[in-house]
């Protein structure tokens, strides 16, 4: 018995998914990057990959808030222009602006796609994703503990 399996391939003349423009000190989003740096799947359409985008972009930009305008009002016109090591001719800080933004965003869209009728395995697999989440959501509030320049533990004697 002969087989056969059909592959859908994506168009390469496929619109790539606009840049989301942040407010001028941090860097602008690529939705494109998260895709393909964090392997979003291919059904996820782009209005929901875009809003866990824009929501990350929100929450990372409130942690910061203060110390972005520490930064402002020393001089820095954009994120870019901070004092920090660069890496693959990258500023280490943009870097890391965009790891908390794409963990987070990721941590909510693998949150959004168990919205489906789950057997008994799917619970399994759906239980499994508990641990992805907070390990996602950490990455995040990693990077930005980095950037503030905070240490990632807090302990204390009773």
């Amino acid at each position: 018995m002969t087989g056969l399996i059909a592959t859908v391939l994506p168009d390469d003349d496929a619109i790539a998914p606009a840049i989301i423009v942040n407010d001028g000190w941090f860097p602008d989003i690529d939705p494109a990057m998260f895709k393909e740096q964090q392997r979003i799947r291919d059904n996820v359409t782009p209005a929901r990959m875009r809003e866990a985008l824009i929501s990350a972009i929100l929450a990372v930009r409130s942690d910061l808030r203060a110390w972005a305008a520490g930064h402002r009002s020393a001089g820095s016109a954009r994120l870019e222009a901070v004092q920090a090591d660069r890496i693959d001719n990258t500023s280490e800080l943009v870097l890391l602006y965009r790891r908390a933004i794409f963990t987070r965003a990721k941590a909510e869209v693998v949150e959004r796609y168990r919205d489906v009728d789950l057997t008994k395995d799917g619970e399994r697999k759906a239980e499994d994703l508990d641990t992805t989440v907070g390990e996602l959501r950490r990455d995040s509030i990693h990077a930005i503990r980095e950037m503030l320049g905070v240490t990632r533990t807090t302990v204390e004697l009773i």
